[in-house]
């Protein structure tokens, strides 16, 4: 029998952050595909669009007019997903639904927050990677404010901030945009994370990120293991070992870091370049406005108990598999069993980390 190949044979590899598993089956990425391919997306968009909901001065359906804005600018959302006020559900409103002998086989609980919508600039034709790192910093800033801002009210226990860029990955407006969701409680991916978090400081004493980014920076010597993209004073780019997404990607504060709210001017200045780094090669793979679905993961507000616990990240999901036009999709065996790749980590990273750093459509 031959020896054991990473490229060519199946193997599970473990997540500490969610205490889950995928599965990856690279030699499944020589198979032909006959399945859905995506419509590229068009980049001819015009600076601003006098129909669009996001750009300066426009009227947004609910009527309220957006200020004439220059940089970034925050509102709340008008059709958010929670609300401020709301009444408290009660055990009798429970059996509405679950009947009169409602027991933890059927729990609700009522959820209250804000959300709000950062839009990242004034132009309606660009997207992150087009954005210049100055440009990227007043979004950093946005966040910084926001969650600060949010964070102070004691009924919120969590500020989730997060960018759907594409259709693809169910963005309703092209217009450059992230949004932040404040809520009641710790929603179920992050409280996964921190536990995680809890139980690897109580097993060995140490951050379960900071002896991540630490191993990575090992491993990065030798090819075959190197999984960083991108890396500056403050901030690594890494294809994770246990990624799920094609080219999915995780940028992870150096030093422990617990908020985005703890970052100096040159570790956001940092945070945003490498967010422009990783997004412009993101860009230059098909050589398209590459989708994905962004998040940072970072400490709840100051009333969770376990936020010295956590360690600031952002999670980068893109679709995109072998083109602009073929996608990864979640489903049967994902949906049912685990998650499932047919491209390495290694091999992503190194697809990426070879990428010019200069946006295609500014090459000459």
């Amino acid at each position: 029998m031959s020896e054991f190949s990473f490229t060519d044979h199946s193997h599970r590899r473990f997540n500490p952050l969610t205490q889950s598993w995928v599965l990856c089956s690279p030699h499944r990425a020589k198979r032909p595909w006959l399945g859905q391919t995506e419509e590229s997306a068009t980049d001819e968009r015009p600076t601003f669009d006098p129909k669009c909901y996001l750009c300066p001065g426009n009227t947004r359906a609910t009527g309220t007019r957006n200020e004439q804005y220059t940089s970034t600018y925050v509102f709340t959302n008008d059709y958010a997903a929670v609300h401020e006020n709301q009444p408290m559900c009660t055990h009798e409103d429970i059996e509405q639904v679950a009947g009169s002998s409602a027991n933890d086989l059927f729990r609700v609980e009522s959820v209250c927050g804000t959300c709000k919508v950062v839009c990242f600039s004034p132009r309606h034709d660009l997207t992150l990677p087009e954005l210049c790192v100055r440009e990227i910093i007043q979004v950093v800033c946005a966040w910084q404010q926001v969650y600060t801002e949010l964070s102070a009210n004691p009924e919120i226990k969590y500020v989730q901030l997060f960018e759907n860029k594409g259709a693809a990955m169910g963005c309703s407006n092209p217009h450059p945009h992230g949004q932040a969701w404040a809520l009641s409680h710790v929603p179920s991916e992050p409280a996964q994370e921190i536990s995680s978090f809890r139980a690897y400081r109580q097993t060995h004493g140490a951050c379960l990120l900071c002896s991540y980014v630490a191993a990575e920076l090992v491993n990065s010597k030798t090819e075959s293991t190197n999984r960083i993209i991108v890396q500056n004073d403050s901030f690594m780019v890494v294809v994770p070992f246990w990624a799920v997404w094609p080219f999915e990607a995780m940028i992870v504060a150096k030093q422990h870091t617990q908020s985005i709210s703890d970052l100096s001017d040159a570790m956001a200045w940092d945070l945003a370049s490498a967010m422009r780094e990783l997004t412009i090669r993101y860009d230059n793979l098909f050589e398209c406005s590459f989708p994905y679905s962004m998040g940072l993961h970072q400490a709840p507000t100051a009333t969770y108990e376990d936020g010295v616990c956590c360690h600031l990240h952002l999670h980068f999901y893109p679709p995109l598999l072998r083109s602009a036009e073929v996608r990864k999709f979640l489903v049967g065996f994902e949906m049912m069993a685990e998650p499932q790749r047919d491209l390495t980590a290694e091999q992503a990273a190194a697809r990426l980390r070879a990428l010019s750093s200069v946006h295609y459509k500014s090459r000459v």
